[in-house]
């Protein structure tokens, strides 16, 4: 723990614990250098969503912080209440929790060594939950309404998986490589299941010594299953899924054309639901929120091919759908900006607001 010039104590704390209103106590930089928040910066939801696409698994804050009283407040949109209160959404609901349930069983031999992998077993668990749903944003749509479980290493990565499995499908995979690619989501962070719980599971005011041993999770991951009888594209997941391909990731610092495509996939689902995950004080992003941010910094650290069929296919999904913009007008999305995949055009009563030329106003929330 430092100590500032007035005596204030800076704290390390990880990134899902950051609250809007902590004051940032060192400047934080890239891996090259680059700076992405300075030293007293007031965290704001956009800027934890930020060093969160940026992989920032720790942040030093001042310890006397003054949190508002509305960053305390859990705010939920109509829209995923609407969800929550379906039919769909509570059988949904079922067969996530008992999938779950046996995914952490049957994770936890594999982490001991007690049994070999049984691939069969893992899909049929996971078809469980995606038969639940017609579509990709049907999918998406329950996961966000997920959010009430602790973003334990079991709940994310099984979220990983499936948001892997949807990408695949709209890169058109063959079935056998969309059952490969929707296992190295599951099994992208079986490492972690090595890290000492105490350290994993501790609330706040960890070492830099056991941050460095977090970070460990990928090598330990790839150990764990490089002798196991699974594609290797699985095993490299585990261990590049932290990887960029502007060389800014670990645990190599490798570039594009070193780290596996799959690996690759599974980077963009990781972050995805990093980044869309519920916090203390609202509810779950509003999708377009995360593809601008994809946009403004994410096509330099991850393959355009890929990031750019994983935006198409989240923003597509939501044309007709009613938001809220940042002005407080309702209306319609009914063109999506090729271009600018977060600025549609929102046809408001009889007027056509294109977002990508009133750049001052953003969707806030989808209705």
């Amino acid at each position: 723990m430092k100590q500032t010039a007035n005596n204030t104590k800076a704290i390390k704390i990880f990134i899902s614990q950051a609250i809007p209103g902590m004051t940032i106590a060192e400047d934080i930089y890239t891996k090259d250098g680059h700076l992405i928040i300075a030293k007293g910066t007031i965290l704001s939801d956009k800027i934890i969503t930020r060093l969160e696409f940026y992989s920032v698994p720790d942040i030093s804050v001042l310890s006397d912080t003054n949190i508002t009283a509305s960053a305390a407040e859990f705010i939920q949109t109509k829209y995923y209440e609407e969800i929550k209160n379906s039919e769909a959404f509570k059988r949904f609901h079922l067969a996530y929790k008992n999938t779950v349930s046996s995914f952490k069983e049957n994770l936890d031999e594999i982490a001991t060594g007690q049994n070999d992998i049984d691939v069969d077993q893992l899909l049929n668990d996971l078809n469980r939950i995606l038969c639940q749903c017609d579509s990709s944003i049907e999918l998406f749509n329950m996961l966000h309404c997920m959010r009430q479980y602790d973003d334990t290493t079991y709940v994310h990565s099984l979220n990983v998986s499936l948001i892997c499995n949807i990408i695949g499908k709209w890169l058109h995979f063959e079935p056998g490589d969309l059952e490969v690619i929707t296992l190295c989501g599951l099994l992208h962070d079986v490492g972690k299941l090595m890290i000492p719980s105490k350290i994993i599971a501790k609330p706040a005011k960890l070492t830099d010594e056991e941050f460095s041993t977090i970070k460990t999770h990928t090598i330990r991951g790839y150990n764990l299953l490089k002798n196991k009888k699974i594609d290797s594209r699985i095993k490299h997941a585990a261990l590049l899924h932290h990887e960029r391909c502007d060389g800014s990731g670990y645990p190599y610092g490798f570039y594009s054309d070193q780290i596996d495509p799959f690996a690759k996939l599974v980077a963009i689902a990781d972050v995805y639901d990093a980044m869309t995950c519920a916090r203390v004080y609202r509810g779950p992003l509003c999708p377009f929120e995360v593809v601008s941010l994809f946009e403004t910094e994410g096509y330099t650290k991850y393959d355009p091919k890929y990031i750019m069929t994983f935006l198409e296919g989240i923003v597509q999904t939501y044309i007709h759908n009613s938001v809220r913009l940042s002005n407080n007008i309702e209306g319609e999305i009914v063109l999506i900006n090729r271009l600018e995949l977060s600025r549609p055009v929102v046809k408001a009563g009889d007027q056509f607001i294109d977002l990508s030329k009133q750049r001052e106003l953003t969707i806030d929330a989808l209705l």
